[in-house]
């Protein structure tokens, strides 16, 4: 097994295309589509591979998008696990306006789990052996998923995997129930955990050390978008500056620094140094169009040019 497991309950294809100008009621010719496989914990497994690291994404596949997905993956050259589901897999619509230069991202909510299939997934993860090093739970969940699944899966793998949640509101929460190595929430995120607005560096490392003191995580990195991130840990509180660069599209950026991040880490780098090959990866995202992820090449340079 790798050192690298990724689970996505929420899996999506993403349809790219393009269109000159978006205006309502009026039937609008779009340009021939991209399809591409997304979902948080796909996403990072989709980077962590082109970055030459080694991965296993679990994820749900239902119906005729669910089959579309698994050929895409396959396409890609992803390890990946397939665990059936009788709801179709969703389809999202990202689509760029040329008029503007903007991109508007339509996000459905997901094939609904039944009870049967929510056990299913947390069978399936809980039976790799030897368990991965690295567990990363990414991305939104669906229907019929309760708030406290990630904390439950967190919970039940063993000491020796460190579990790494990447994922918003009330599944956020919760997911900090169980024992965790590092989340990665953004600043409104940070602040939703805090009950209150995180508007600076100071209030950042306040809130983020109060969830490591109270033991709920061991590190806690605070995207910042084009500003980097924050490395916040009971030792240090770093700031990782992202390099400059021509933004195209800011799909997958997030999932794109997870990927560097867990696969410096699993390398063997140190928190920080792991950390800023995360911020390159995630900076490499955005220099490409559509849906697409980082690509090796400029991970790896602007990453060594950030050392």
């Amino acid at each position: 097994m790798p050192p690298i497991v990724t689970l996505t309950v929420n899996p999506a294809v993403d349809k790219n295309s393009a269109v000159q100008q978006v205006v309502a009621e009026r039937k609008l010719r779009c340009e021939d589509p991209e399809y591409h496989p997304g979902g948080g914990g796909l996403n990072v497994a989709r980077a962590i591979t082109e970055l030459g690291g080694e991965v296993t994404a679990y994820w749900t596949c239902g119906g005729a998008i669910g089959q579309l997905l698994e050929q895409l993956l396959d396409e890609e050259g992803i390890s990946h696990n397939p665990i059936s589901i009788e709801a179709h897999t969703r389809e999202n619509l990202i689509m760029y306006e040329r008029s503007s230069e903007l991109q508007y991202r339509f996000g459905m909510p997901g094939a609904t789990l039944t009870a049967g299939e929510v056990q299913t997934c947390r069978d399936r993860l809980h039976a790799i052996d030897p368990p991965p090093e690295y567990l990363v739970l990414s991305g939104s969940l669906p229907p019929g998923v309760d708030d406290d699944f990630y904390a439950q899966m967190a919970a039940a793998m063993p000491s020796t995997c460190r579990v790494v949640l990447d994922t918003s509101g009330g599944p956020l929460k919760r997911g900090l129930e169980a024992p965790l190595y590092l989340v990665k929430p953004n600043m409104r995120e940070l602040g939703h955990l805090a009950g209150r607005e995180v508007e600076d560096d100071r209030q950042i490392r306040e809130v983020a050390r109060s969830l490591i003191d109270r033991g709920e995580v061991q590190a806690v990195v605070t995207s910042l978008g084009s500003g980097g991130a924050v490395l916040t840990t009971a030792d240090a509180h770093r700031h990782v500056r992202a390099p400059t660069v021509t933004i195209h599209s800011k799909v997958g950026a997030g999932d794109s620094m997870v990927a560097g991040l867990v696969l410096a880490l699993a390398r063997g780098k140190a928190l920080e140094d792991a950390l800023r090959f995360g911020v390159a990866a995630g900076s490499a995202a955005v220099m490409t169009g559509g849906t697409e992820l980082c690509r090796r090449e400029d991970a790896e340079r602007l990453y060594h040019a950030m050392s």
